[in-house]
């Protein structure tokens, strides 16, 4: 069942066009990732499927009845809402209906006869809809959603006024998440999430049930997620039926394709047009209308072919031209006991870590965990409680924070890169131009910048300097994938030293050799790129479940021997006890027969009267102890 369709839909903003022929539909249960460059229109489109925006051109049809959920704004919500406030809106509806089922049950009380039968029936009503939403199954949906998204029970009784824009971003997508919408819209979801929060949400969208269309630059996440790519490409949608890998492949097939295409056309037009020439040549030479005719014939024929567009082949990309400098001891960074605390809250315990020059390390925590903390010891900023933090000798950083601002951004771009250094207007505009800032885009105000654009003036200012020690702090944070793959690529090129902070798992794995976990408070160190650091944590999990399982099994065994050894023993001490008490009852029997034939002897009779005593005290405790083994 088709859940979404739009038919080549326009959309202008002022005299702009956005894009023109927007075409795709969506089946029910899809997974769609909505991919393509910065500003090419993707939440545009969010935004009409929503019903927040209208399209200028074209239809756009959502299956009746179907619900949409889509994070676009932070609503503004009452000042005593706590963070479990905002979350159980999701529930209102359910909430309500609880709430008249208790009224009936208050009121079911005191009625009788036909009221009582009317509000029989009304509750029964009610509850069956209580059940059909899912009401009685709101605490294991909340609890699964918290514990997904890392929600404590602090964290849950904060005032949501209180939180950061990236805090109230997760918990409104924790909320979405909750009431479960037919159409999911989710617009960069993985953006705030650390890596094992994301790992969650990919699993939670994978069992769905509902449509999900995804617009992300996290390619890692699209292949995990996704089985359709709707690209957005010069105002127009082409479609690829896989995952973002797929896609990849997919799209150079038909790239090539289009080229061959495009070539082979080309020959024949040219081929056409030597023709037309020719006839018209021939024509004015032999001053013959038949020449004319058929010439002006081929031209109709040639101004109907319809075109094939020279595919954009080697896309334009950023150029790393690090500034010569002199390399860095073989020690970059050393870090030995650092131990740091932030009111009252222990951050980092007795941590250790070495960077050896020419390596790129990532560095990776759950939120909260100290990333960014070691980054701003390295840099100065923070000093630890305890503990020693080293450069080696000639170490020069260059450091690209996760928030870029610049000095001054009523500044042009070309003015703010020549702020604080001596250079002409064209040796500056030439290395702008290596980071995609041509012609009239040197002069838009840096205030004016989308994230991207400020992420690529940013770097371009500081390579300019004397660097060999890099430090990226989520530099991927506001790229598309084509800049983050130009970034990709840019960086391999670096000969120095690489320390960075990223969720992007993508982007770590092609450029890490080494990952660096902060995990309870220290450093954990893996020897390679992502595949091999989830690799080395699933057989340690593994290990992990293993190990109990097999003392379980050790345990079970030596209980099942011990319960054996234990009922072998009691069947031994039972065959011993059913002797024992065959033989004193024989010893009675010949007491019995001696003291017959000592009848009339009463010293004899008294000895054996005392030791027949004694046997049957000695009989009845066998015979006890019989019982007590076999029950």
């Amino acid at each position: 069942m088709i859940e979404v369709a739009l038919k080549e839909v326009e959309k202008y903003f002022g005299g702009n066009r956005i894009f023109e022929s927007i075409t795709f539909e969506v089946q029910s249960d899809e997974r769609v990732g909505l991919i393509g460059r910065n500003g090419c229109g993707k939440t545009t489109i969010f935004k009409i499927i929503a019903g927040l925006e209208s399209q200028d051109k074209g239809s756009i049809s959502i299956r009746k009845n179907a619900t949409v959920g889509y994070l676009h704004q932070i609503p503004d919500y009452p000042q005593q809402f706590k963070v479990i406030d905002v979350l159980k809106i999701a529930f209102k509806i359910q909430y309500q209906i609880n709430r008249e089922l208790k009224i009936l049950e208050v009121q079911m009380a005191s009625l009788k006869d036909r009221e009582l039968e009317y509000a029989l029936r009304k509750y029964g009503e009610l509850n069956e809809l209580y059940e059909a939403k899912d009401g009685y199954e709101i605490e294991e949906k909340m609890s699964k959603v918290c514990t997904g998204l890392k929600f404590t029970e602090d964290f849950l009784s904060r005032d949501f006024i209180s939180l950061s824009g990236g805090e109230k971003t997760i918990v409104i997508l924790g909320k979405i998440l909750l009431e479960n919408p037919d159409i999911l819209l989710l617009d960069e979801p993985s953006n705030h999430l650390d890596v094992t929060s994301i790992e969650w949400l990919e699993a939670y969208l994978k069992g769905y049930k509902g449509t999900v269309i995804v617009i992300s630059h996290d390619r890692y996440f699209l292949d995990r997620v996704v089985t359709k790519i709707v690209e957005i490409e010069d105002g127009e949608t082409s479609l690829y039926n896989g995952n973002y890998s797929y896609y990849v492949k997919e799209k150079e097939r038909r790239v090539v394709e289009q080229f061959e295409a495009f070539k082979d056309q080309q020959k024949k037009i040219k081929a056409m047009e030597k023709a037309i020439k020719q006839l018209r040549a021939w024509a004015i030479q032999a001053d013959n209308e038949k020449f004319f005719k058929r010439a002006a014939s081929m031209q109709k024929r040639l101004d109907k072919v319809v075109r094939v567009d020279k595919p954009l082949i080697n896309q334009p990309k950023i150029q790393l031209d690090f500034a010569e400098t002199d390399r860095s001891g073989r020690d970059v960074v050393s870090i030995k006991g650092l131990c740091k605390s932030f009111d009252q809250k222990e951050i980092l315990e007795d941590l250790n870590l070495e960077i050896r020059y020419g390596e790129c390390t990532a560095l990776l925590g759950d939120n909260g965990s100290g990333k960014s903390t070691i980054i701003k010891t390295l840099l100065g900023e923070v000093q630890g409680d305890y503990g020693e933090v080293k450069l080696g000798s000639n170490t020069k950083i260059g450091y690209l924070p996760q928030n870029i601002t610049f000095n001054n951004e009523d500044l042009t771009v070309i003015d703010t890169f020549r702020e604080d250094m001596f250079i002409l207007e064209g040796p500056a505009r030439g290395i702008l131009a290596k980071f995609l800032f041509y012609g009239e885009s040197v002069f838009k105000k840096v205030k004016n910048l989308s994230g991207g654009e400020k992420s690529r003036l940013k770097l371009c200012m500081l390579i300019q300097n004397d660097i060999n020690l890099l430090i990226l702090d989520e530099p991927t944070n506001h790229l598309d994938i084509d800049s983050r793959e130009n970034l990709e690529e840019a960086l391999m090129e670096f000969s120095g030293t690489i320390l960075f902070i990223s969720h992007d798992r993508f982007f770590i794995n092609k450029l890490a050799i080494r990952i660096c976990e902060i995990e309870d408070k220290k450093i954990v160190s893996y020897q390679g790129n992502y595949e091999y650091y989830k690799e080395k944590k699933n057989e340690f999990k593994r290990t992990k479940i293993e190990t109990p399982n097999k003392e379980k099994e050790k345990k079970s065994k030596n209980k099942e021997n011990t319960q054996k050894q234990t009922s072998n023993n009691k069947l031994r001490e039972v065959e011993t006890l059913e002797s024992r008490i065959q033989e004193l009852e024989s010893n009675l029997k010949e007491i019995d027969i001696e003291m017959n034939q000592n009848g009339c002897e009463y010293e004899k009779l008294l000895e054996l009267g005392g030791e027949k005593e004694k046997i049957k005290e000695q009989l009845d405790k066998a015979i006890e102890r019989w019982m007590e083994i076999i029950n």
